[in-house]
């Protein structure tokens, strides 16, 4: 009887750290969590920025100096007054 206690004892030690909802699990789930939260917040923070854009570009005035910014970085458009450089390729 002794031995079946030890056993049954041993066995529900081992599943309490080692096994599929055990401690070292939580850990793992812990961690899990903790990289979650730090990409929903970054997450969030591309969220507002997009919010902030649409915002600025509302269909009845938008904000001309963000429509410029626009063109210039996306669609690669320079105002007429720029001086553009441009890069030589190498000879060879």
């Amino acid at each position: 009887m002794l031995l079946l206690c030890l056993g049954l004892t041993a066995y529900f030690a081992y599943h309490t750290l080692k096994g599929r909802h055990g401690l070292e699990a939580r850990d793992r789930l812990a961690e899990r969590e903790s990289a979650l939260q730090f990409e929903i917040q970054s997450l969030e923070a591309v969220r507002a920025k997009l919010e902030r854009d649409v915002a600025l570009l509302r269909p009845d005035l938008p904000d001309p100096d963000f429509v410029e910014e626009i063109a210039r970085e996306v669609l690669g458009f320079a105002h007429p007054r720029d001086r553009v450089v441009l890069e030589s390729a190498p000879s060879g």
